[in-house]
């Protein structure tokens, strides 16, 4: 949380430390599984309840209800100064490795939380796609397999606990760049593992491993 906005969420300190606030966890098995990849790392470290930088510009989730009180002033500048750079660097490299003549696989990690709303998810790791690309969809069939084949313990399941195509920086850059120059794939850890601190070189080295062989 930036500190010129910590006096906003004063009070509300449960919400920031919990699922709501950001992705337990994901930082870490992204960044090293960005080093097994030898794959550019671009994050963020900005709360989601300030401004989510995975959400479209003008998207009702973008700001928090929390955040969401500030001046339009206030939200433009937040836009300006978190939300817009993290996309548009990524936006950037993508755009200049396809220049180059490569095809671009975009992995985006996060964590989820284990119980929703009362109900139990039921998965150790979601991939999300957009079902409609075959790219896509056959990319994702095969990573499942593979992970599964080297780690039969884990549930392995697709778009899962959510839609691949539901709003987010992957949905963005689709509408950008056809498949199969560009496919955007969001990795979903549940947090009981993401959390884990023995578990995330495992699961860095078990995508990356399996990714290689596809």
């Amino acid at each position: 949380m930036p500190q010129a906005y910590a006096p906003l969420f004063s009070g509300y300190t449960d919400i920031l430390d919990s699922h709501q606030g950001w992705d337990p966890g994901a930082f870490e098995v992204a960044e090293l599984l960005a080093g097994l990849l030898q794959a550019p790392f671009f994050f963020t470290t900005i709360t989601r309840l300030l401004v989510d930088c995975n959400r479209s510009p003008g998207h009702g989730g973008l700001f928090s209800e929390i955040s969401r009180k500030l001046s339009r002033q206030e939200r433009e500048k937040i836009i300006a100064s978190h939300h817009l750079p993290h996309r548009q660097k990524i936006a950037n490299a993508v755009a200049q490795n396809l220049k180059k003549g490569y095809h671009v696989i975009h992995i985006a990690v996060h964590s989820f939380t284990p119980v929703l709303s009362s109900i139990r998810r039921r998965a150790d790791i979601g991939l999300l796609y957009d079902s409609r690309r075959p790219t896509e969809r056959q990319f994702c069939r095969r990573w499942q397999q593979e992970i599964t084949r080297r780690r039969p313990d884990l549930k392995v399941r697709r778009n899962y606990p959510y839609l691949g195509t539901s709003d987010g920086l992957a949905t963005w850059l689709r509408r950008r760049y056809d498949a199969p120059v560009y496919m955007g794939i969001e990795v979903e850890i549940n947090q009981l593992l993401a959390v884990d601190q023995t578990e995330q070189p495992s699961l860095a080295s078990l995508l990356a491993q399996s990714l290689f062989v596809l």
